[in-house]
């Protein structure tokens, strides 16, 4: 829950991209999922664009 909220998601969508393989890396404690902070922090990195770089590949 707290890091769908961190993310600004909601619970299901994290679920639903963890079974599509298309969400952050998780780690499960049973039936518990994990999600670390270094990850999260990483993941949201990774997808950060900047429109000023985006225009600039359409010229």
């Amino acid at each position: 829950m707290q890091a769908a909220h961190l993310l600004s998601l909601t619970p299901r969508t994290l679920q639903t991209w963890r079974l599509r393989g298309s969400g952050p890396a998780f780690e499960c404690f049973g039936s518990r999922v994990r999600y670390r902070q270094a990850t999260l922090a990483a993941w949201l990195s990774a997808r950060t664009v900047s429109t000023a770089a985006a225009g600039e590949g359409a010229r």
